[in-house]
């Protein structure tokens, strides 16, 4: 059988020029987020399939890339049913791992635990602009944090890291799960149904308030619920900025007896502390149809929004009932998740330039040079690298210009050819 050249659709492989701009990324990350108090953990890749399908990972459980078990536990003929077949799968995301690498590990950890994760993440998906069946994620996390103080040091934390990418003029979309589920109450919504209205919400970016109307109705609910559901939306329309509409939004709800004061007051406390702190050029705006996919979010929930990429670069939220799942107690939880590859794509397309770095010099060594000769040009290099520079020493190619062309184009500024003959 002849040996495909092809990576596996959805999946890529990565040229030194981006790898350049991945790994200053990361950097850039690494050092801000502990500036912050983030610690680096690092998770297998591969999970307990039980965990992964605990629907705790709302549609991303459908994307799993699944793993057979091995060796005499395999067994084909006798096989059933899929649990006999498989037992572990690559994981989809970060969060599921972080708290089962919690839930063993809580005793030797500090409380509140800052976590900063990066690694690669696998999802049977339609690749598209932007997104593969394997790329990589960064999350941060807070554990042990029942407060808004979560909230508000993971969006400054990841707001200056995207500021010092260079990125400004976008948006922290926020919201609260309990106010979604206050607003469905309220209009009359079954609570069974809940996450059946949260799905239409989510389209009304796309299909506006017409359109969730509509499908709201083509799903047989009552002509009052609707009506009184996108009422809300109507009444927010008329505000002079996000903050009224969120005032008007929860005065309403809470009259009704549908939400608590609380909850108002810790958003409105979230807004305002990063609005008076930021670091960066951004919006941070109350969003009533955001909504999140993942079913395990609590409490707060919010998303960064890109104009220059139409569409979302990251999000997160609260997940306080998570850890429960594994260790029968409760702990107050919060993570924010950047969209790493989108970053990478976009200042790729904005022909970023990694800044700085040690000065690149090629040594050119003619073909033929040897024995002492050679070992004086790679003393020179040594010397060279010592003081701190980039060296590459490499054999000279017949077609000289374009290899130096090749290297220029990698950020290689000086050159020094060594011939046979030191008189050439």
């Amino acid at each position: 059988m002849a040996l495909s050249k092809k990576p596996v659709t959805g999946m890529k492989d990565i040229l030194p020029a981006e790898m350049q701009i991945r790994d200053y990324v990361i950097g850039v990350i690494k050092e801000t987020y502990a500036k912050f108090g983030f610690t680096s953990i690092e998770t297998p890749c591969v999970e307990n399939i039980a965990n992964l399908s605990s629907r705790q990972g709302g549609e991303n459980e459908k994307l799993i890339f699944k793993i057979l078990k091995r060796g005499e536990k395999l067994n084909l003929e006798t096989a059933r049913a899929e649990s006999d077949l498989v037992d572990g799968g690559l994981r989809y995301d970060l969060t599921v791992p972080l708290v089962r690498y919690y839930s063993n590990h809580a005793n030797e950890l500090p409380s509140p635990f800052k976590a900063l994760q990066m690694g690669n993440v696998w999802r049977a998906d339609r690749p598209q602009r932007g997104r593969y069946r394997q790329f990589m994620q960064c999350d941060i996390d807070i554990l042990g944090e029942p407060s808004n103080l979560a909230e508000i040091e993971q969006i400054l934390a990841t707001t200056t890291t995207l500021g010092k990418l260079g990125f400004q003029g976008f948006q922290i979309r926020i919201n609260e799960r309990r106010i979604l589920k206050a607003m469905a109450a309220y209009s009359g919504f079954p609570e069974e149904d809940y996450d059946t209205v949260f799905i239409i919400l989510d389209k009304m970016d796309k299909i506006g308030q017409d359109g969730v109307a509509a499908e709201l109705a083509e799903n047989g609910y009552a002509q009052e619920a609707i009506d009184k559901y996108i009422g809300l939306f109507a009444m927010m329309e008329s505000a002079s900025d996000t903050e009224e509409a969120l005032r008007a939004l929860s005065d309403t709800l809470i009259a009704a007896g549908s939400l608590e004061e609380e909850v108002k007051n810790n958003l409105q406390e979230i807004i305002a502390s990063v609005k008076a702190t930021k670091a960066s050029e951004f919006e941070i705006v109350f969003d009533p149809t955001l909504v999140r996919g993942m079913s395990y979010y609590t409490g707060t929930i919010f998303e960064i929004a890109m104009p220059q990429f139409g569409g979302s670069c990251g999000g997160g939220g609260r997940y306080d009932k998570m850890v429960g799942k594994f260790t029968g107690k409760d702990v107050p939880a919060c993570g924010f998740s950047i969209g790493f590859e989108r970053i990478i794509l976009l200042l790729m397309e904005s022909g970023f330039q990694v800044p700085g770095g040690p000065a690149k010099t090629a040594f050119l060594i003619e073909k033929g040079v040897g024995g002492e000769a050679l070992c004086n040009v790679i003393a020179q290099a040594q010397e060279e690298r010592a003081k701190g520079t980039q060296v590459l020493v490499a054999r000279m190619n017949k077609n000289k210009k374009f290899q130096k062309e090749q290297l220029m184009a990698e950020g290689y500024e000086e050159f020094r050819e060594f011939y046979k003959n030191p008189l050439r």
